[in-house]
C-alpha cells in the first residue's frame, strides 16, 4: 500500500531519517525485558506480529496513524507491549514507525531498553528541543523517543497547544506510516483524558489476573467516549498464545 503523504499546512522541511543517531541495544539487556521482536530467535514473537498486522489493517482502512497504548493501571505491562509492537512494525520494510514514551510520570522505554544519555520529553513537547535531537533510529524504519526524567504538570503539557503543534511538526517533517505513544495507566491520573485529542485510535493493555473487568470497563466506555477503542490486549497470560485478545 502507498506511503501516506502528509500535507503541510505550512512550508516544512521534511526530515532525513539518516540523519537520526543510532540505537544501541544491549542483547542483555533486551533479554532481560523480554524484548523478543528485535529479531525471530524468540518464537514469542509471533504474537506480536500478529498484533501488528491487525493493527495495521485496521489503521490502513480507516486513514489512521496516531495510536496511543495505555493500561488501566500500573504494572499492566503497556510498555512492554508497545516496545515489542514498534521492533515487530520495524521489520515491515514499506512502514516507517515512531514510537514517543509520553508516560511522563513514569517514563520507562529508555530504563527498558538500556538508553544512556536520554533527552528531555518535556523539552521537547515544548519546542524547545529538534526531533534529531530526541530520536534514536534502529534500522532504516523505526525510531524511538525516550524520556530521562519526570515531568511535573504532565496533564497540562500534554495537552498544551505548544505540544500539540510540536507533535503537528514532526508528522510533517518525518511522515510516519505509524506513530505509537506509550501513555500513563488510565485510572491513576488525567494525563490519558488530556492527550487522546491527538491520536486516532488507542489499543487498552489488561493484565491477566491482575486487572479488573471493571477497571477495563471503565476504561473502554472513557476511551470510545472520546476516540476510537481498536481493541484489549491480555498481557500476562500464563496460557497458548491463542488466549491472546486483540
Amino acid at each position: 500500500m502507498a506511503r501516506t503523504t502528509i500535507v503541510p499546512t505550512r512550508d516544512v522541511q521534511q526530515m532525513n531519517w539518516e540523519e537520526l543517531s543510532p540505537l544501541s541495544l544491549d542483547p542483555d539487556v533486551i533479554a532481560r525485558n523480554r524484548i523478543v521482536t528485535t529479531n525471530r530467535s524468540d518464537h514469542a514473537h509471533a504474537a506480536f506480529d500478529m498484533l501488528r498486522t491487525k493493527l495495521l489493517h485496521a489503521i490502513r482502512q480507516n486513514n489512521w496513524n496516531r495510536v496511543a497504548i495505555t493500561s488501566p493501571t500500573p504494572a499492566c505491562g503497556k510498555t512492554f507491549i508497545a516496545l515489542n509492537l514498534a521492533f515487530s512494525l520495524g521489520h515491515q520494510t514499506d512502514c516507517r514507525t515512531l514510537l514517543l514514551d509520553l508516560d511522563l510520570r513514569r517514563p520507562q522505554v529508555g530504563k527498558t531498553l538500556g538508553i544512556r544519555n536520554m533527552p528531555s520529553m518535556e523539552s521537547f513537547l515544548k519546542g524547545d528541543s529538534p526531533a534529531r535531537d530526541v530520536f534514536l533510529r534502529h534500522g532504516d524504519n523505526l525510531a524511538i523517543a525516550a524520556n530521562r526524567q519526570p515531568v511535573h504538570y504532565s496533564a497540562e503539557l500534554l495537552q498544551s497547544p505548544v505540544a500539540t503543534e510540536t507533535l503537528q511538526d514532526l508528522r510533517q517533517r518525518m511522515n510516519p506510516d505509524v506513530i505509537l505513544f506509550d501513555l500513563p495507566p488510565m485510572l491513576s491520573n488525567d494525563d490519558v483524558l488530556a492527550f487522546l485529542p491527538n491520536v486516532d485510535c488507542v489499543i487498552l493493555v489488561a493484565a491477566a489476573d491482575y486487572s479488573t473487568l471493571n477497571e477495563v470497563d471503565v476504561c473502554e466506555r472513557e476511551l470510545a467516549e472520546k476516540t476510537n477503542v481498536l481493541g484489549v490486549v491480555l498481557n500476562k497470560c500464563r496460557y497458548s498464545p491463542e488466549k491472546y485478545g486483540y
